[in-house]
């Protein structure tokens, strides 16, 4: 019996050592891309013994201590002003349900959605915000009336400038039109975040990055994860990682402001899967509060959105027999955080360049081959 025992702990520890062999040398294969200065990968999984961190610099080198090296989430704050809400919500201070007219001053919600001459700014809810079912336009990318830069574009015209929220807010209103009568289509748009933060600021009386710190942070002890321009992290003094569009580095422009509750956080693979792992175990909010947030609306093939959480099921996205289903976001800067359920995985990480995203998923689909393969 003891020869048996230690047999399958040698086949299982041969295992864990090819798996992660293989995902070295695929994480290997995408940091090498051109285009990609440096890369992140984390995979973490305590029932299959996996706990890998990866990561790949051309021009510094490989970092010593990978799992706390910070970087822009991009999209992935999404999931955190989300979640800000849904604490808010477990506290009784607000309803999914609620109009947004109740905790916005008028200077936010005049001429806020207008549409075919008919204003639907007092029917938005709190829910079409978090769902990107309220139809406003994204102040990001969406085009203007006039054809006059957006914002994402303004980043790069104006370098130094320092965006507010209501600028953005009204930025919409004056340059863009709305897409559709709330709760009758799908737009994903960073302007519903941008609300959604004033209202966790007028809700709870403090600003969004203290909320992110005293609610989220400092509890699960998440000492590495600030938000960009706003604050500092509690316990990290390593310079964020540079991320890119294209050849351009983008990672220290102060007009980066306009990147707030949509997309602002700076955090550590360590970090996010501290987070992710605390959601999934409903440790920060209540379990029917979280089943809630998966009230899924189709995106586009293989992806639904719930309340700032995406799902994507690997079968619709790749055209091949599979159960594998991932919970969690992304981000535009190649940046990652999900949950596999079925194969009890967490995987994080970026590669920290615009025009990488569809490469990021890629490569978070070839890893979980890998291990649902061993």
């Amino acid at each position: 019996m003891k020869h048996l025992i230690q047999l399958i702990f040698f086949l299982f520890t041969l295992q864990v050592c090819l798996a992660q062999e293989e995902i070295d040398s695929i994480f290997n294969q995408y940091s090498s891309a051109k285009n990609i200065n440096n890369a992140i990968l984390k995979v973490y999984s305590k029932s299959k013994n996996l706990d890998i961190s990866l990561h790949k610099n051309k021009t510094a080198g490989n970092l010593i201590d990978v799992e706390h090296q910070p970087f822009y989430t991009a999209s992935i704050t999404k999931m955190f002003t989300a979640v800000a809400i849904c604490i808010l919500k477990d506290e009784n201070k607000l309803k999914f349900e609620d109009n947004i007219a109740q905790y916005l001053p008028d200077s936010i919600m005049n001429n806020l959605h207008v549409l075919g001459k008919k204003d639907y700014s007092k029917d938005l809810t709190i829910a079409h915000l978090l769902q990107h079912t309220s139809g406003l336009p994204d102040y990001f990318t969406d085009q203007t009336k006039d054809e006059s830069p957006n914002i994402i574009n303004q980043i790069l015209m104006d370098t130094n400038k320092s965006w507010s929220a209501e600028e953005m807010i009204q930025f919409t209103k004056e340059k863009m039109t709305p897409h559709f009568v709330p709760g009758t289509g799908y737009h994903y748009t960073d302007t519903e975040y941008v609300i959604l933060a004033l209202i966790i600021e007028n809700v709870s009386g403090i600003t969004l990055d203290e909320f992110f710190t005293q609610h989220i942070f400092q509890p699960l002890k998440m000492n590495e994860s600030y938000v960009n321009l706003k604050s500092s992290p509690i316990d990290n003094e390593l310079p964020i990682a540079k991320f890119y569009a294209s050849q351009y580095e983008l990672s220290s422009l102060k007009s980066l402001s306009a990147d707030w509750g949509g997309g602002g956080l700076v955090s550590t693979a360590h970090d996010l899967i501290t987070f992710l792992k605390a959601f999934s175990n409903d440790e920060i909010i209540k379990k029917e509060t979280r089943l809630a947030m998966q009230n899924w609306v189709y995106e586009t093939k293989g992806m639904e959105y719930g309340f700032g959480i995406r799902k994507v099921s690997i079968d619709e996205l790749t055209d091949t027999e599979s159960d594998i289903q991932l919970i969690g976001h992304s981000g535009a800067t190649a940046s990652f955080l999900w949950y596999c359920p079925q194969l009890d995985t967490y995987i994080c990480g970026t590669l920290n360049q615009l025009e990488a995203s569809k490469s990021a998923m890629i490569l978070v689909y070839n890893i979980l081959k890998i291990i649902e393969n061993k």
